[in-house]
């Protein structure tokens, strides 16, 4: 069962559901089955939180806090390494400020 914050290799679903890719991705949670992850790069030029080799990546890498997307839990094929307390205090806080454009 995947935990918040781990980083997984899953098959994901192109949009047009014509294939797949193997991605890399943070788990932010599960439910029932449904796991939603944000994705992860290894194209440094895109926005995004930086994770590292020193960090477990397997090359360095850019958390997307904006490809946010619901997988299955079948669709995941291992878990890579965990995010330290501070890195995942980091996404909250980042998560926490996009989201707050919703508050009325």
């Amino acid at each position: 069962m995947p935990r918040s914050g781990d980083v997984i290799i899953a098959r994901m679903q192109f949009t047009d559901n014509e294939g797949s890719k193997i991605r890399p991705a943070l788990v932010l949670f599960e439910e029932l089955g449904n796991v939603v992850i944000a994705g992860i790069t290894t194209n440094l030029k895109m926005k995004g939180i930086p994770i590292t080799v020193k960090e477990g990546a397997a090359q360095d890498s850019m958390l997307k806090l904006n490809y946010i997307l619901t997988i299955t839990n079948e669709t995941i094929i291992k878990t890579v390494f965990h995010l330290s307390p501070d890195k995942k205090r980091l996404v909250f806080e980042e998560l926490n400020r996009r989201l707050g454009e919703l508050k009325a």
